[in-house]
């Protein structure tokens, strides 16, 4: 062995350093406040209604119509992904890193100061459509960008802790979003939110943002793209032309891995709250609680079932935990006509501990694609797939409902079977490998 190949293998097998702490609790914080910027917008989606369209209009055709704006956000994500990784491989993954969430800060705060239907009437819609629009294109580069910078960051042995960490964070802004709606409602009457309590969460948001920008000054770039670029290896094309010519197995896994991803936040942690008050007649706050509980386990989760990735081999991870998530699901919904608050919280924790397998889409995706078009690659396939199967999801989930109680647990145990054959079956045989970046580092 050289010296360039043993001081190769060091770098891939070190223990986690300061520095790298550093970046994974900056960029862990930065996928946290942006996150909540994206979905706060659903915790007052009945407020904006209210504010934002004519008080003529039907109650259906309002919330209609504010859902559509939440909706947009999703349908602009595969647009932002694409440009924001295009430059992210061709210009550096830092410069996206801190574009992205600029890009999410503005329009937040926007939405927080700007003018109602009431002041500037047809106006008010479309400008919050503009802005709902500005952060789906940054949410669809942020959470790809943040993925690889930290991939490209951390020791090859530590990979699925530093990913399964960062994915924590992210899901940590629905956690905080959801906190930060309780304590809004519980702390103004309701003639005081649609006043200007409202506006609160959204400031906020586009303050902590801003913030962010600011600390992920002192991120470096990744030693990946920094070999890259010194090495004059960088995309000679456009990434993403790349990409569909030459890695459309990659592209493949990495969607079929997003589906089970999107099902399971999207029923099990979005939807689930309303299915608990309109299905089984649990109050509002108690399914709130068991939410919030369920959301920080699946925070906690993430870092867990990233861990156990470096520890027993992402193929063992994906069966263990999405086999996990599909029986906790069927045993939560099956146990819901009659359930005590005490084992709501429990069954739902429990779920929500094992969604925590959702970090394992970023571990396998991220080791899809070779360093030099890994951005796009992973950007493109993540977020075409999740403007997809994140959209009729929740519309196949509810018509399915109206026949069956048990369809979300259905639902959730057909895509975990995916993830489990996703792992078993040899991926060699579909032309996919996962790759290693330059310097003989294992991706």
């Amino acid at each position: 062995m050289t010296p360039a190949d043993s001081a190769a293998v060091h770098a891939a097998a070190r223990p986690l350093e300061r520095n790298d702490y550093k970046t994974l609790g900056l960029a862990a914080l930065g996928g946290t406040l942006e996150f909540y910027d994206f979905v706060i917008f659903v915790f007052f989606a009945v407020t904006l209604g209210h504010l934002f369209f004519p008080p003529s209009m039907p109650g259906w055709l309002v919330q209609l119509q504010t859902l559509g704006i939440f909706a947009a956000g999703y349908l602009a994500r595969p647009v932002g992904g694409i440009i924001i990784a295009h430059f992210g491989d061709k210009l550096g993954r830092k410069k996206m890193f801190t574009l992205s969430i600029l890009l999410m800060s503005v329009p937040t705060f926007v939405i927080g100061v700007m003018p109602t239907y009431a002041s500037i009437g047809i106006a008010a819609p479309l400008l919050l459509l503009a802005m709902r629009v500005l952060q789906g294109a940054a949410i669809g580069g942020e959470m790809p960008g943040a993925w690889v910078f930290v991939a490209e960051h951390v020791p090859a042995n530590r990979y699925g802790f530093g990913i399964g960490t960062l994915t924590a964070g992210i899901t940590g802004g629905i956690l905080l979003g959801s906190l930060i709606a309780i304590f809004i409602n519980r702390t103004f009457a309701a003639e005081e939110i649609l006043d200007y309590a409202w506006r609160i969460p959204f400031i906020i948001g586009g303050v902590f943002g801003f913030v962010s920008v600011y600390l992920r000054r002192f991120l470096g770039e990744t030693p990946v793209f920094k070999e890259l670029a010194a090495k004059r290896a960088l995309a000679r094309e456009l990434p993403v032309k790349t990409v569909l010519r030459e890695h459309r197995q990659a592209c493949l896994v990495t969607a079929g891995m997003t589906w089970s991803l999107s099902t399971a936040v999207v029923v099990l942690i979005l939807m689930t709250p309303t299915l608990l008050q309109t299905q089984y007649g649990i109050s509002i706050p108690s399914s709130l609680v068991a939410n919030c509980v369920a959301t920080l386990m699946l925070t906690l989760g993430c870092v867990l079932f990233g861990w156990l990735t470096d520890k027993i081999g992402t193929r063992a991870t994906l069966v263990l935990g999405w086999g996990g998530l599909a029986i906790a699901s069927y045993w939560f919904f099956a146990s819901l006509p009659g359930i005590t608050h005490e084992s709501l919280v429990f069954h739902y924790g429990l779920v929500g501990l094992f969604c925590g397998v959702i970090a394992t889409m970023p571990i396998v995706g991220t080791r899809a694609f070779p360093p030099a078009i890994r951005f796009s690659g992973l950007s493109f396939a993540y977020n075409v797939a999740y403007a997809v199967f994140g959209g009729f999801t929740p519309v196949l989930t509810q018509l399915w409902l109206q026949q069956d109680r048990m369809a979300a647990a259905y639902y959730v145990g057909g895509v975990s079977i995916l993830a489990i054959l996703i792992g078993l079956v040899p991926l060699a045989a579909f032309g996919w490998k996962p790759v290693r970046d330059v310097g003989g580092r294992t991706a």
